[in-house]
């Protein structure tokens, strides 16, 4: 399914009028008159001409659905776009809206001109306000407004889509990888409980500029008995496992597994709350995959979420752009639930590029270079380590390794104090 933003046009009075039926205005107080949708769809068409919006056609597979938008407003006194949606009936059920208003909230970041996306959904219309939720906003109260001659009951939600601020912040880290690597900080190995050090060792130099992990034509899979051809070159700040043959460890990927060779404890670098930024390059290779996961110490089993700053796969770049995977994944925490994207980014990934995350107590804010694209409410109260890794993953043809090395390069990364 394609989902796009078309600018709205004069055509579009149609989607208007499929719009104003009383089931798709049962939340918003009945059908409008005819001439009252005709102002509207004019007053749409005006506000493109005079600045003072942005509204669209919402098409699935080059099919008119709805429509959406955004809009100046005065929000607590301070300047903000207010945003609003509708789909018709026949495409409900697919994410259309979700997928709208996550692009209608890219869009007013990359405006730049106002801090708060706010939304007023009635009370009584749990779809739209599930939609808020989903997309990132935060409630902050409930209220009534006026609203086509009586009141509304609406939740008001807020999203912040700012760039990312670092004025202020004490820089706790900055590591540039001169030289060599500082030990004292990183562990070049990947998950060794699971396996040995021997097998997960990473391959990796620091004679350029930054650092650079590296899968050569000779690396063997890590851990054949867990995770089959995966092949990996990683670092981590953090260690933590238990005795030989027990299940207790780090980053429990799947059932079943058991500590292999025990490990001593690690605490090069444990981060809980604050910014952590990392300046990386990805690999244009279909089998690559670089990321940057800082996950649980866990200490205690349940402390084991993943907060991804960036994942991405070689197979999903293309000449101007690609994908990258940025949120939050539970793994084992049963307090956390899944809100990780695919986000799409313009420009060549296989040069640096910053991704950061700004972490508090209620909420993780995702960035690229340093424009917000991502929000998580979730609360993840532990300390995490830093994984850095480049993976080459199983291809079902024999593999090819004449492309080889698969060269990860990081350039940066820095860790400052909670604002």
């Amino acid at each position: 399914m394609r989902v796009e933003l078309r600018r709205w046009d004069a055509g579009d009075l149609p989607v208007l009028e499929r719009a104003n039926t009383p089931e798709m205005t049962r939340h918003l107080g009945g059908p409008e008159t005819a001439e009252q949708v005709l102002d509207r769809h004019e007053r749409y068409l005006r506000y493109w001409q005079t600045g003072e919006a942005q509204m669209y056609r919402i098409d699935v597979d080059g099919a008119p659905a709805g429509g959406i938008g955004f809009w100046q407003v005065e929000h607590d006194g301070e300047p903000a776009y207010e945003t609003g949606w509708e789909v018709e009936p026949a495409f409900h059920g697919r994410g259309v809206a979700r997928e709208a208003l996550r692009q209608v909230t890219r869009l007013v970041a990359e405006v730049g001109d106002r801090r708060l996306l706010v939304a007023y959904p009635g009370v009584d219309n749990p779809g739209s306000n599930a939609l808020c939720a989903g997309a990132g906003f935060e409630r902050t109260r409930t209220g009534t407004m006026p609203w086509r001659g009586g009141e509304l009951t609406c939740n008001v939600w807020e999203l912040d889509v700012s760039p990312l601020n670092l004025a202020g912040r004490e820089t706790l880290v900055d590591e540039r990888f001169a030289r060599e690597l500082d030990r004292s900080r990183w562990l070049p190995f990947y998950n060794p409980h699971w396996a040995s050090r021997a097998s997960t060792a990473a391959r990796w130099s620091t004679d350029g500029p930054g650092l650079e992990l590296r899968i050569d034509a000779d690396t063997a899979p890590w851990s054949p008995e867990w995770d089959g051809d995966n092949r990996v070159s990683h670092l981590q700040t953090g260690q933590h496992s238990g005795p030989i043959g027990s299940g207790v460890g780090q980053h429990r990927f799947r059932d079943g597994l058991v500590v292999r060779e025990e490990q001593p404890d690690f605490r090069g670098l444990l981060v809980h709350h604050g910014v952590i930024e990392v300046r990386l390059a990805a690999i244009r290779h279909p089998q690559a995959m670089v990321a940057c996961w800082p996950i649980g110490f866990e200490e205690r089993p349940d402390d084991c979420g993943e907060i991804c700053l960036a994942e991405i796969f070689g197979s999903e770049l293309d000449e101007s752009g690609g994908l990258v995977g940025m949120g939050v994944k539970p793994q084992r925490d049963p307090r956390l639930r899944a809100d990780f994207a695919k986000v799409r980014v313009e420009g060549d990934l296989t040069e640096p590029h910053d991704y950061a995350v700004d972490w508090d107590a209620r909420r993780l804010r995702f960035f690229v270079d340093g424009r917000w694209v991502k929000t998580v409410v979730q609360t993840i109260d532990y300390p995490v380590q830093l994984m850095l890794d480049v993976y080459e993953l199983p291809s079902p043809e024999p593999r090819d390794t004449s492309r080889h090395p698969l060269r990860m390069p990081v350039e940066r990364v820095r860790v400052f104090a909670p604002g």
